[in-house]
């Protein structure tokens, strides 16, 4: 009878563990779907042309084409959007990095809390907030309508992030290392470079990738500050609504052509991502 029992307790439990992956499977499915769904509507969206957009007999099957993209290319300069969009991205992301990880590192090998929360809290003022002094500031020195006023603009977003993820993996790192490193030699300021930023790779691609993400996808700076020949992306997308009606075909290529080049970065960096976000959780 005990024999029978254990057994039958065990194959509770495998059924048990069976129902359970099972319905974590169906949830991760349900998710998967619902997030990747708009994705995919918006890619087939980009491949139809207006009256295939709208007749929702032709969701799935229609007949693709390459319009959205040609006319995106030929009528739009959207090449020198793209450009635009990357100067600013890439400048305002490495100047974060090059003002944020001195700073992140100075936070926390000397337990700045409070310093870190204040800047911080850069992140909670609303941006609309600062786009008349900004405008009035730089129109004063000319820098409206140019890059340099964008890329200031975005250090505000870039920087206070790049500082806060910097100062929590910074804060993982053991202190022997560079302390050993200018026992043999180094400066403080030459440990940092050469053993504290080698060892914090992980960390420095989740911060420049997700810097790089909120730049390019920002449109209030771009829209006040920017010109006609600095235009970004997001703000470039308005060219396709008008007053009474909306390219949707070429909305929706504007929109596939905006997402690449994070979802590319996305990809190649994901290892360090991981590794990044969850590098805090070892502390200790």
């Amino acid at each position: 009878m005990t024999i029978v029992a254990g057994h039958s307790a065990r194959n509770r439990n495998r059924n048990r563990n069976r129902t359970r992956t099972t319905l974590r499977g169906i949830a991760i499915t349900v998710v998967i779907v619902a997030l990747a769904f708009p994705v995919i509507w918006m890619v087939l969206a980009s491949l139809k042309n207006a009256l295939s957009i709208g007749d929702p007999s032709q969701t799935f099957v229609f007949t693709p084409t390459l319009d959205n993209y040609v006319a995106l290319i030929e009528q739009n300069d959207f090449l020198h959007y793209i450009l635009n969009s990357a100067i600013v991205a890439i400048a305002a992301t490495a100047l974060a990095l090059l003002v944020g990880l001195p700073a992140a590192y100075a936070i926390a090998r000397h337990s700045m809390g409070r310093t870190n929360m204040l800047i911080l809290a850069a992140r909670i003022i609303p941006w609309i907030s600062l786009l008349v002094p900004w405008y009035f500031l730089f129109a004063q020195v000319g820098f409206v309508g140019t890059y340099w006023a964008l890329i200031i603009a975005h250090l505000f977003v870039t920087l206070p992030l790049v500082v806060w993820i910097m100062t929590g993996f910074f804060e993982t790192l053991p202190t022997e290392l560079e302390e050993a490193a200018q026992v043999d030699g180094l400066s403080p300021a030459g440990a940092f470079w050469r053993i504290a930023v080698p060892l914090a790779r992980p960390g420095i691609a989740t911060a420049a990738l997700l810097g790089f993400i909120f730049s390019w996808n920002n449109f209030l700076f771009s829209l006040v500050l920017g010109g006609n020949d600095t235009r970004t992306l997001p703000v470039a997308l308005f060219n396709f609504i008008a007053y009474a009606s909306v390219d949707w075909g070429g909305l929706m290529a504007a929109s596939v052509v905006t997402m690449i080049p994070v979802a590319v970065l996305a990809v190649l960096a994901q290892r360090h991502i991981v590794a990044g976000l969850t590098a805090g959780a070892t502390k200790g």
